[in-house]
């Protein structure tokens, strides 16, 4: 429906017409949602799907489906290549057509170890550290390491419950649960580290079979190489895990320069963010609120890193409770892996 069908001779005709486009964005944001065995795929766009898993196979992340004239783009493939094909699977209840382009957020694995599912030909964009990441040692990354003493831990503990419950029922849910766990355990040894075909540093447009979509890189937050895609027409955003509904996991993070990261997340005209975990936003102010916390959080442990406190104690100590009505920090201290790698930095161990 073109503007130009309305007149803008008067206000009321103005104010009208900026009613009518709030309602009909609401209405476009509220399109088919399609269930396949594993995803929800929520139509956010024409052409254009918010992938989250239903719990069925271990997918961790969200993913997003972008469909053009020819061909498919997908943003970020899950944790395994199982969660991959699934992905795959759930495609092509929507479409036939090819999927030729992936697009990584970021180096994270549980954004980007699906990438083997896709086949080889596969054009891969990524920001450069991406890159460097993926064809570094990918494998010994403390993130993937701790995920995997993560995983083993959890089959461990449930084996252990197993062994002591004698209750039919919770034996039978239990037994579920490992039996779930102990294949993605196992879904690990399909991994392949593949790293972008095609790297940028600051941004990039892709103009193609009736889309735009633009990847920018505003600065460091989760990663060093965090990219938001952006579709300019739709004014949707996905934000990998620079941006979810609360706050990310910093362990890789540049927490003292997330906040200026996120400022240029600001400058696009957004109106539907998708994170890369977590359901949708549409209360676009978050952003303000999460720049708020890692803005505290700096100023905060600066102040007891002064003091003489160690990055234990400042963990324990610091106080971030201002952000209970936004976020939900209820209790006193912070994350120790992001305040200790705050204290790597500034002490010059991390670049």
């Amino acid at each position: 429906m073109g503007k130009g069908l309305f007149s803008a001779k008067s206000i009321q005709n103005q104010l009208f017409w900026s009613t009518f486009m709030s309602v009909l964005a609401v209405v476009s944001y509220a399109q088919e949602v399609i269930n396949t065995n594993t995803h929800r795929l929520e139509q956010v766009a024409d052409g254009v799907y918010f992938a989250t898993g239903t719990g069925d196979i271990y997918t961790m992340s969200n993913a997003l489906i972008i469909e053009r004239d020819e061909d498919i783009v997908i943003v970020d493939s899950h944790i395994t290549p199982a969660a991959g094909r699934a992905l795959l699977d759930s495609i092509r209840i929507v479409s036939d057509k090819p999927v030729t382009t992936m697009i990584n957020s970021h180096f994270h694995y549980d954004h980007s170890n699906g990438t083997p599912a896709f086949g080889e030909g596969l054009e891969i964009i990524g920001h450069q550290v991406t890159y460097d990441k993926l064809t570094g040692d990918p494998e010994n990354e403390h993130t993937y390491q701790s995920s995997l003493r993560r995983f083993d831990s959890t089959v461990a503990r449930l084996e252990n419950e197993l062994s002591n419950v004698t209750d039919s029922d919770e034996r039978r849910q239990i037994q579920n649960q490992l039996d779930y766990w102990k294949r993605h355990v196992e879904a690990q040894s399909e991994i392949v580290f593949t790293p972008p075909t095609q790297t940028l540093r600051d941004k990039m447009t892709l103009y193609r079979g009736g889309r735009e979509i633009q990847l920018h890189y505003f600065g460091r937050a989760h990663t060093g190489g965090d990219l938001a895609i952006y579709l300019p027409d739709e004014k949707i955003v996905f934000t990998g895990d620079m941006m979810l509904g609360g706050i990310s996991y910093m362990g890789d993070g540049y927490v003292t320069e997330w906040a200026d990261t996120l400022q240029g997340l600001k400058g696009l005209d957004i109106e539907l963010i998708l994170p890369g975990h977590g359901p949708r936003i549409t209360d676009i102010e978050r952003i303000s609120f999460v720049q708020a916390y890692y803005t505290d959080l700096t100023e905060e442990i600066r102040r007891l890193k002064d003091l003489g406190y160690s990055a234990e104690e400042a963990s324990a100590r610091a106080d971030l409770r201002q952000h209970e009505q936004t976020l939900g920090v209820r209790q006193l201290g912070a994350n120790l892996e992001a305040v200790q790698r705050m204290y790597d930095i500034w002490d010059g161990l991390i670049q």
